[in-house]
């Protein structure tokens, strides 16, 4: 458990360093809200025993790879997949596995980005690879999967088939905001960096005896 622990707090400390260095360098910061946990020892017995794996630290740790897990909220959908870049991009974190539940989502309408990083943690007497599972999503995509997991967990698994149309019409919803807010955010990135005309340039006063010197020069 304490691999993982040091595990996530290095792949935490990558995602805090890449949000500080992005603010600074283009005064904006394409994450929004970073957070991790790690499975507790009982939530990892209960999910090896549900999927028949040996009670040995080996075999969990060889099948069970999203005990360290990290969710990081970003503001658009383009945000998502410059953060895996980055981060997989880095010399000490190997992706293990991609699912990109974004370009194609679960039927329920779940939308996310996942990423199966590993990363290696130097311990005083060895170097123990730790896998960590990243969750890269809009703050849209966030707030229904958040919504749909109570919702999950209320009705024990077992949700009725009409509020399961609302949860997907809701996602569809969400995927649509998504979508607008982007393109509004590149309409104005777009105005922004658009040359500046001669008339949109405030005018001022010219003493007379420059205006004077001007027109010479252009009649000469």
């Amino acid at each position: 458990m304490m691999t993982y622990q040091f595990g996530l707090a290095e792949i935490v400390t990558k995602i805090n360093i890449l949000k500080d260095e992005f603010t600074h360098i283009h005064q904006y910061s394409p994450i929004e809200h970073v957070s991790s946990r790690l499975k507790t020892p009982a939530s990892i017995l209960q999910k090896a025993a549900r999927r028949g794996i040996p009670l040995k630290i080996d075999a969990i740790r060889e099948n069970i790879l999203d005990i360290a897990g990290v969710r990081i909220s970003c503001s658009f959908i383009s945000d998502t997949y410059r953060i895996a870049e980055m981060l997989g991009g880095q010399a000490d974190v190997t992706v293990l596995e991609t699912k990109d539940y974004i370009a194609n989502p679960k039927p329920n309408g779940y939308k996310s980005l996942h990423l199966l990083v590993e990363i290696p943690v130097f311990l005083s007497d060895r170097v123990q690879p730790a896998c960590v599972e990243l969750q890269i999503r809009t703050i849209a995509m966030d707030f229904w999967a958040a919504l749909e997991h109570k919702i999950y967990y209320k009705y024990e698994r077992e949700i009725p088939e009409a509020l399961l149309r609302e949860l997907t019409e809701a996602a569809e919803a969400a995927s649509r905001l998504d979508i607008k807010m982007e393109r509004l955010h590149d309409e104005i990135d777009r105005i922004k960096s658009a040359p500046t005309t001669a008339e949109e340039v405030p005018g001022f006063p010219l003493p007379r005896d420059l205006l004077e010197m001007l027109r010479h020069f252009r009649t000469s």
